[in-house]
């Protein structure tokens, strides 16, 4: 029976040479209907056309060479010629009404016609490159695409099978080469999630079989982390939500370098342990030669809770009102530093405090008098404040919080606090933030007196707040490295911004888009510089581009101003212009 099944080639072509063929090709098989019945359905579905099957159905039992022998000895000549005949009229008969039957729920055609009908225009009429075209005249109906000719019938089955049986298999997609190798990549589970997704778009006939695999790998993030990297277009150089300070290219090949193993506490000289981070420490001193030691922990607010409990816990620490500042996301510096167990004991009036005020609350339970820098406010009008330079002979330590990591004056943020002016104006201890003006990963740094430095080194809850190697490779490269994004957008003219915004608003004219050149302002962020005012450019566009460019695949942060969407390029470095263009384009 295989045999038959497989020589269904013969039997494919419509007409009565395939219908002789099926008939005689019964006459030898002398089985009995129901024997027959599974064959003819085996050999229609290898592509025998219906009247070779019906004639290989019908001729087993009305031809059978057996059945004709018996009814010779039975019933005489007369009666077996009569039944021959009849057999063959039978199977003429029965096989030509079989060309012109109509679609019939569940058969071949039907199925073929229902496809067809509901069909893409894209999966009609498209043969694979291995197929043979469509014979002339061989489609009936330009709605219904339902091939007469048998061979044609073949090569259409093969494109209008419904898609949901020709889902791939999850095995065999895994072991796809590309898709493999982004396993062991990004994880078997984030990839196989992809899959599994992308088969059921084959499934409801959103997704044609073969771009599965392609659309697999489109749907892989770069990396097995769900942190996206985002153009910053809002002017915000220092964007808290974004992570402030991007790292410099240095600072990125330190990381990765250290990603591995390394000699983060190892003498490799002596082969015995060695001091933690010493190299980025050596780093700090060189940027700030006033300071005469330093240590790092893995944030601003960290560096200060340390100086708070090392040196204040269960004592006072002395404090302006109108420096009780909240440093973001609801975190007051008030409640911060009670935390540590330190109390404290306020002086001075909201815009105003003196140099008496601070000397008339030292007792012998203060800890030190701490300046903070209100980074994120400006208060104007009768205020008054006292320098730190007017402290440093009331007896006890200053501490001096500047908040943003300046290291050294910047010519463009003349009142902004920096790590070297204080330290040389008296102040014994300077705490700072590693990533924002000084542009390096996020951490806490603590530089001036040794002594003080060393009992904040050696407190218990140093070794809880200290930084991991990744940290500590990014910090010194940014210190020792090249001139970081965020002072290159800081020192870049306005001019050069403005004509940046005139090519891209020109690309995207060109391509049909509504886009403007305007001038702007940007902003430092990030608690540095409150008040100041950089003059930029940003590309102007229509309003629903906000939330288009956010979901894009490179997403692009910009803001909304006077029913616009403008994208400031004062934090875009020129570089990254390319990737702009394509987020708007493509969004």
């Amino acid at each position: 029976m295989q045999n038959l099944r497989n020589g269904a080639q013969p039997l494919a072509t419509d007409g009565r040479a395939s219908t002789l063929r099926g008939g005689l090709l019964s006459i030898p098989t002398m089985m009995c209907t129901c024997c027959t019945a599974p064959v003819a359905v085996g050999l229609r579905k290898r592509g025998a056309s219906v009247g070779a099957s019906m004639a290989f159905w019908l001729g087993n039992p009305a031809l059978n060479p057996a059945v004709l022998a018996c009814s010779f000895f039975v019933l005489g000549w007369e009666w077996t010629v009569l039944r021959a005949a009849a057999g063959v009229l039978l199977i003429l008969g029965v096989t030509a009404m079989s060309r012109y039957r109509p679609a019939v729920v569940g058969t071949p055609a039907a199925e073929d016609a229902q496809l067809a009908a509901r069909a893409e225009p894209r999966q009609i009429g498209v043969l694979p490159a291995h197929a043979a075209p469509l014979c002339p005249g061989s489609i009936t109906s330009s709605r219904s695409a339902n091939p007469t000719c048998g061979t044609c019938r073949r090569h259409y089955s093969a494109v209008m099978v419904d898609p949901r049986r020709l889902v791939p298999r999850t095995d065999a997609v895994l072991a796809d080469p590309a898709v493999a190798a982004a396993s062991r990549r990004l994880g078997p589970m984030l990839v196989k999630r992809a899959v599994t997704r992308a088969q059921a778009s084959v499934r409801t006939g959103a997704l044609m079989p073969e771009e599965l695999i392609p659309t697999v790998l489109a749907m892989l993030p770069a990396t097995a982390a769900s942190l996206h990297p985002v153009l910053n277009a809002t002017g915000v150089l220092l964007h808290t939500n974004l992570g402030r300070a991007p790292l410099s290219a240095a600072a990125v090949d330190a990381l990765i370098a250290a990603a591995g193993t390394t000699d983060v506490e190892l003498d490799l000289a002596t082969g015995q342990r060695g001091r933690r981070g010493h190299g980025t420490v050596d780093a700090l001193l060189a940027a700030v030669p006033s300071a005469a030691a330093a240590h790092v922990t893995n944030n601003g607010a960290a560096a200060l809770v340390l100086a708070a409990t090392a040196l204040a816990a269960g004592r006072e620490i002395i404090i302006a009102r109108g420096e009780m500042v909240e440093i973001g996301d609801g975190f007051r510096l008030p409640e911060l530093l009670v935390s540590t167990g330190a109390r404290l004991r306020e002086v001075g009036t909201t815009n105003r405090v003196t140099r008496a005020d601070y000397a008339a609350a030292i007792g012998p339970d203060t800890g030190f008098i701490l300046k903070v820098h209100p980074s994120n406010f400006v208060i104007t009008g009768f205020t008054s404040t006292v320098d730190v330079s007017r402290l440093g002979d009331l007896g006890v330590p200053v501490v001096a919080d500047i908040g943003s990591g300046l290291l050294q004056p910047h010519p463009l943020l003349p009142d902004e606090p920096d790590a070297t002016s204080m330290l040389s104006s008296g102040a014994d201890l300077v705490t700072a933030s590693g990533d924002k003006l000084l542009g390096g990963p996020q951490a806490g740094l603590l530089l001036g007196d040794t002594e003080l430095v060393h009992t904040l080194r050696r407190h218990p809850l140093a070794r809880a707040l200290r930084v991991d190697k990744l940290t500590l490779a990014a910090l010194e490269a940014t210190l020792r490295g090249p001139s970081t994004p965020t002072a290159q957008a800081l020192k870049t003219r306005p001019e050069d911004l403005t004509a940046r915004a005139n090519t891209l608003a020109t690309q995207l004219r060109s391509a049909g888009l509504d886009a403007l050149t305007v001038p702007t302002q940007s902003t430092v962020g990030g608690g540095g510089a409150p008040g100041v005012q950089l003059p930029s450019a940003a590309v102007s566009l229509p309003p629903d581009y906000a939330p288009r460019l956010r979901a894009a695949r490179t997403p692009v942060l910009g803001r909304l101003e006077r029913g616009r969407c403008l994208l400031d390029l004062r934090a875009i470095s020129p570089e990254s212009d390319a990737d702009l263009l394509h987020a708007v384009q493509h969004c």
